[in-house]
């Protein structure tokens, strides 16, 4: 099954652009589509690889700063082709 995943990483502390850099490097390495924009970054592929890499990178992430808030949307889909028709 392909899923399509939005996250929002928030450290809640000064020093945070550092912390949401690696981050969003950590998830390019993994071989997955990663897409980015100024407020969020998409994560496209299948529900095991996604969910696997996931767990992995948002635990290491938490694990380098003090607080932090993730938010995080997942559609069962791949939408990684989506452009809109408007």
């Amino acid at each position: 099954m392909k899923i399509s995943v939005e996250l929002t990483f928030s450290p809640l502390q000064d020093n945070f652009e550092e912390h949401i850099i690696q981050f969003i490097q950590q998830l390019r390495q993994s071989g997955l589509t990663v897409l980015e924009n100024p407020l969020s970054t998409q994560v496209y592929g299948s529900y095991d690889e996604v969910m696997q890499v996931l767990n992995k990178e948002i635990k290491t992430a938490f694990n380098f700063m003090d607080r932090g808030l993730l938010f995080m949307k997942i559609v069962k889909s791949d939408r990684s082709d989506y452009e809109p028709h408007f």
